[in-house]
């Protein structure tokens, strides 16, 4: 499965779509770090109650800009769909907050990485979930 995902990232019917998706995704994962770091480092909340605030912060903008740029072809208009997308977006990620923050944690607390390196892969194996759903039911 990760193998066709990456490979689609170079050919085939969702390239130009999945090629956007991590473009936004980087973009708003190099935000949720800054969020990160603001709310752990300098605001002194613990990194997981950070990383869920940053997290939160982050799903939003990044339906803003899924929904405008990368899924444009089949963008939810109008004031009912574009909530019911958020809607929807919210508990696909909401579905892999626990992936990130499972992984966030792991990481931190049994691989001694700090909050914001281990945050990096935890983006990550969750993006390649976030995709498939989201690709899929919200904007299907």
């Amino acid at each position: 499965m990760v193998r066709a995902l990456l490979r689609n990232l170079v050919s085939g019917p969702l390239a130009v779509q999945m090629r956007r998706f991590v473009m936004v995704g980087a973009f708003t994962a190099g935000i949720q770090m800054g969020l990160l770091w603001l709310f752990d480092d300098v605001a002194g909340l613990n990194y997981l109650l950070a990383a869920t605030i940053a997290i939160e912060i982050t799903i939003v903008l990044s339906y803003v800009f899924n929904n405008a740029w990368t899924f444009r072809a089949s963008q939810n208009t109008g004031l009912s769909e574009y909530l019911g997308g958020l809607l929807k977006t919210n508990l696909v990620r909401g579905t892999a907050w626990p992936i990130q923050i499972g992984v966030l944690y792991a990481l931190v607390e049994w691989g001694g990485m700090t909050a914001l390196v281990a945050n990096v892969p935890a983006i990550l194996i969750s993006g390649l979930y976030r995709f498939a759903l989201d690709s899929q039911w919200t904007w299907g």
